[in-house]
């Protein structure tokens, strides 16, 4: 008879399972000269056996029957481990599991596979060195710099629009990224695309959403699309829904059906991007499956996930299933899987979906293993402090979130919501304005900043960990959400006063400590026509529409000046908890200040910074501190600090309205 979920969960849960069944061995398939070895961890079954095909799928087979090339039955070991050795190396061939447990028997692919077939389907047998592209030992990422510009890029929407100048046969592919040099419409030369726009811009790291194998998009239908040379109603996804955590997505492959092709243009991009001067960020998604119907599930069952008191699945992440971190073998994967992809795949760095589902000591353990493993602050690691709902966390473990952030070591980073929806409104409610769209959020902007410094009040204990943003791939992009505000005011000019609005959030976010981020064509106004949720909407939707972007080149030209600005100014780039004692943010009635002006003053042995923010909509006259100050942005320049002759700022200045006003003392 079999047993209930909870029921399972407790058995698992004991400490004679613990002691008996946890394993520290290498798990999956290994292939090399001496042969090639299978290893499962699946305690509870009462049979495993090892299918071997010559495809990845009976449809590239062309045949009706799905029958493997010959079955073995493997061999139950030690601490629940089902092993297989042949002499051969099987690199090349495709396998899956056949698991027979006390409920039935489970087809699955292998839960550790480091490469696949077609949707992941069936998992297959690499010998990973035949898979590095030429140069792949000797790369090295860029030198660590003391400012972080980190930029979210999707894959897939980053080259797919026609004017981005991208070969159509890259467009939307991993392969886009080695195209060194790109331009508008394939051949304005003064309008740079790609990467080397980004670089233009300053950014220091990309942030890849999702590049491991994930669900929700056919690759055999991207695959044929792409055969035809149709893009348009290409799949498309943001890619949040983990099938194969160790292999790479095979939809911006050139080929998708060849498992070790998807890995070898991965590499070949990530290698293109550090010999262009950046550093990457790999978005990954630990906290849920795309579906409870996994390759964990049916290994382990009700192993890896977490169910509540009643026997329910947990649903903090609000996508059926809740990943249980806790549980030593989860643990271990995520940890191992984490590791991998640094070691394998030489990303720089992490960042968490839904951290807050993740529990301390898996994210302790995590960023203790890379410092140990590539030197301490090598690799970054970030994630967002919260999770979609509640869930169900065994014994005394605790969450990765805003209320538990001093637990966490003090190098792993946070999504800052307190300085975002301060600056522009709450994302949950679209048309709230924040401080530099129209409200009197003049208190919460002040607290905002400082929640970016750190120290006792605030989670953070160091600017380090404050990842300082107002727009990414969720919710409604900064354009789309400075127009639903102005929407409910269209007084004068509504696009003038959107780009003024915006010039005041980039200012203000932008010369914040921390680590700044952003979504990318976020500098040009980028927007998804008001959707805040794109995640499976159309290709056409959500591609980076370059052209568009263009027709703002003052507002990319001020963000490209205020990243300049911040990266020459050490100050704010220190990630030191002593920092909070350095700077002071003033504003509101205890500070003598009007209502909607925020002034915040830093200094340090480097120098010293002064911003003036007006986000009301009145002129605010105001005295200098004494000294001769040099100014360096204002309401529609950001580039003044480059000019060779300073310009001086007057003993009394006038701040106009929804405007930034940035100083450096220079005597």
């Amino acid at each position: 008879m079999s047993r209930t979920p909870r029921e399972w969960k407790d058995f698992y849960l004991s400490s004679s399972f613990s002691s008996k069944y946890d394993y520290n061995g290498r798990l999956g398939a290994f292939a090399d000269d001496s042969g090639t070895t299978f290893a499962l961890w699946s305690p509870c079954a009462l049979r495993v056996g090892l299918r071997l095909f010559s495809h990845g799928s009976k449809e590239e087979d062309g045949t009706e029957e799905d029958a493997p090339v010959i079955v073995y039955q493997m061999q139950y070991g030690k601490n629940g481990v089902f092993t297989l050795h042949s002499r051969k190396n099987l690199s090349g061939t495709y396998y899956d599991f056949e698991i027979e447990h006390e409920d039935g028997t489970y087809i699955t692919p292998d839960p550790y596979a480091k490469a696949c077939g077609v949707n992941g389907k069936r998992s297959m047998v690499i010998d990973l060195r035949t898979t590095d592209p030429d140069g792949w030992v000797e790369d090295r990422p860029p030198a660590k710099t003391d400012s972080t510009v980190i930029c979210e890029v999707h894959v897939k929407d980053f080259s797919w629009d026609k004017s981005g100048g991208f070969p159509d046969e890259m467009r939307g592919r991993y392969l886009a990224f080695t195209r060194e040099k790109t331009y508008l419409n394939g051949d304005d030369k003064s309008s740079k695309t790609g990467t080397s726009y980004l670089k233009e811009l300053g950014v220091t790291h990309i942030q890849l959403m999702p590049v491991y194998d994930y669900g929700s998009v056919d690759e055999e239908a991207s695959f044929a699309d792409h055969l035809k040379g149709s893009k348009a109603g290409e799949p498309f996804n943001w890619g949040y829904d983990p099938v194969n955590y160790n292999c790479p997505e095979g939809s911006y492959s050139s080929d998708p059906y060849r498992g070790e092709v998807r890995i070898r243009e991965l590499k070949q991009a990530i290698l293109a991007l550090h010999k262009a001067g950046f550093r990457v960020i790999m978005d990954v998604v630990y906290n849920h499956t795309y579906s409870l119907d996994s390759s964990f599930q049916k290994t382990v069952p009700w192993y890896y996930y977490r169910v509540d008191p009643e026997g329910n699945p947990s649903n903090g992440s609000g996508c059926g299933d809740d990943f249980a971190s806790e549980m030593p073998m989860a643990h271990r994967f995520i940890r191992d899987s984490v590791l991998y992809w640094a070691s394998e795949y030489h990303m720089d760095g992490f960042r968490f979906d839904l951290m807050g589902l993740l529990d301390t000591s898996l994210m302790n353990d995590i960023q203790s293993s890379l410092d140990e493993k590539f030197g301490k602050g090598e690799k970054l690691v970030y994630g967002e402090p919260w999770g979609a709902d509640k869930t169900h966390m065994e014994g005394k473990f605790i969450p990765s979130d805003k209320a538990h952030y001093k637990e966490l070591n003090p190098d792993i980073g946070m999504f800052n919501d307190s300085i975002r929806d301060a600056v522009k409104g709450s994302v949950f409610k679209k048309e709230e304005p924040g401080f530099a769209d129209g409200g009197k959020n003049t208190l919460e902007l002040k607290k905002g900043i400082l929640s970016c410094l750190g120290g006792k009040n605030y989670p953070v204990k160091n600017p380090g960990q404050s990842i300082t943003y107002l727009s990414c791939h969720d919710n409604l992009t900064l354009w789309d959400k400075l127009s639903a505000v102005n929407w409910l005011k269209p007084v004068g000019d509504p696009e003038g006063k959107r780009l003024a609005q915006n010039r005041l959030c980039a200012a203000i976010y932008l010369m914040t400590p921390g680590r700044v981020f952003f979504l990318s064509g976020e500098e040009g106004a980028r927007t998804k026509n008001g959707d805040e949720n794109s995640y499976n909407a159309s290709i056409e939707e959500n591609a980076l529409k370059w052209d568009e972007l263009y027709e703002h080149s003052d507002l990319i030209k001020y963000y490209k000046g205020i990243i300049g600005l911040r990266k020459s100014l050490p100050l704010l780039n220190r990630t030191d908890e002593k920092l909070c004692d350095d700077f002071r943010v003033s504003g509101g009635s205890e500070d003598s200040l009007p209502d909607g002006l925020v002034l915040v003053q830093g200094s340090d042995k480097s120098g010293e910074v002064l911003m003036i923010y007006n986000g009301s909509q009145f002129q605010q006259s105001l005295a200098l501190p004494s000294g001769k100050w040099q100014l360096c942005a204002d309401a529609d320049r950001s580039d003044y600090w480059r000019e060779r002759e300073p310009v001086i700022a007057d003993e009394k200045i006038v701040s106009e309205p929804m405007t930034a006003l940035i100083f450096k003392k220079i005597s």
